[in-house]
């Protein structure tokens, strides 16, 4: 684990992540000087998984924010490598050009065509950079829309995989219409024909993961988030100090178990204690699972019955939630 990396770890992970860096270095040493040390490694690997136990048996939410953020939790790319066969990517928007934090393209799931999209991060200084760290600009929603007609002309399905701490606020973005490309992008997912399900990976952030994330179905892993605004962001508009970030965290219900109980997610695909940066093999597998139930379903639905379906889900949501109560106003003398 690189120092850069080391450093992005979660604060409650850093004696999880000694502890692994320790037994990697036993394990090289073995290799390379054939030395028997095979007695301290067994130790060390019954002390971590006693901690990743210990850690994560009752994760705080703003812990589950750390884990939705960890720098080595699979990204996009990672699960359309693992879930989409034959994966031909293909860019730009047809307007301006290509924005590498949405990566999108055609593929097979379980042998049938769909169109994938994803919101990717990277995995290192280098790629972070390259993909701007998932924060996409208006032509990332514009290829997204694109990718979206393409599926329903062809009437392919359409899954996206959502990891974003929000659409990029730069001014350039502003300036080449990134309001309008989210509300479209928003727009343009009522409109297709054909079923679409969206999963939410890591951090679902604000406009930015809604534009990606109003689908048929919304996935979301155990250890994801997904929030109208980042818990810094409502910290700092809230209580205008960092200081309250973890109070923003519980106040915005961003955890999968929340979103869960008012229906604003439809599944929580579970993750292995340890998180899926530890096991992802077995969240690419529950998230195949998942995804093949759902989709073998909604492909029996007529085209309009799609739509409607999809409409009415987010006006449901709507619907049953209760405003807040008010009590009624003391009247003043003279009123």
């Amino acid at each position: 684990m690189s120092q850069e990396t080391l450093q992005m770890v979660p604060d409650f992970e850093k004696e999880i992540a000694t502890v692994e860096e320790k037994i990697a270095h036993l394990e090289q040493i073995s290799k390379e000087e054939n030395l028997d040390v095979q007695k301290e490694i067994k130790r060390l690997k019954t002390k971590l998984n006693r901690l990743i136990g210990e850690a994560y048996q009752n994760l705080t939410p703003w812990q589950i924010t750390q884990v939705a953020r960890h720098p080595n939790r699979p990204h996009a790319v990672d699960f359309i490598n693992a879930l989409i066969e034959d994966f031909v990517p293909l860019a730009g928007d047809r307007r301006f050009g290509d924005d590498e934090a949405i990566i999108g393209g055609i593929g097979k799931f379980e042998g049938i065509s769909v169109v994938a999209i994803g919101q990717e991060k990277g995995h290192d200084l280098d790629t972070r950079v390259k993909h701007n760290f998932g924060m996409a600009r208006p032509e990332g929603y514009r290829k997204a829309q694109r990718l979206m007609d393409l599926a329903s002309r062809l009437n392919m399905p359409v899954l996206t995989f959502v990891d974003t701490a929000g659409a990029y606020p730069g001014v350039d973005a502003e300036e080449r219409g990134q309001a309008e490309a989210i509300a479209s992008s928003i727009e343009k997912s009522f409109q297709i024909k054909t079923p679409m399900i969206a999963t939410i990976i890591g951090e679902g952030g604000s406009g930015g993961a809604i534009a990606m994330a109003t689908a048929n179905v919304v996935l979301m892993l155990q250890n994801a988030i997904y929030s109208v605004i980042s818990p810094e962001g409502c910290a700092s508009i809230l209580w205008r100090s960092a200081d309250k970030v973890q109070d923003a965290t519980e106040a915005l219900k961003l955890t999968a178990q929340d979103l869960k109980k008012i229906k604003v997610i439809d599944e929580i695909i579970e993750e292995p204690i340890g998180g899926a940066h530890r096991h992802p093999k077995a969240v690419f597998d529950n998230l195949r699972a998942a995804l093949r139930s759902h989709l073998t379903h909604l492909l029996t639905l007529t085209q309009s019955d799609l739509k409607k379906q999809r409409t009415e889900k987010f006006l449901e949501m709507t619907r049953h939630l209760k405003p807040a109560e008010t009590k009624p106003k003391k009247a003043k003398a003279g009123d």
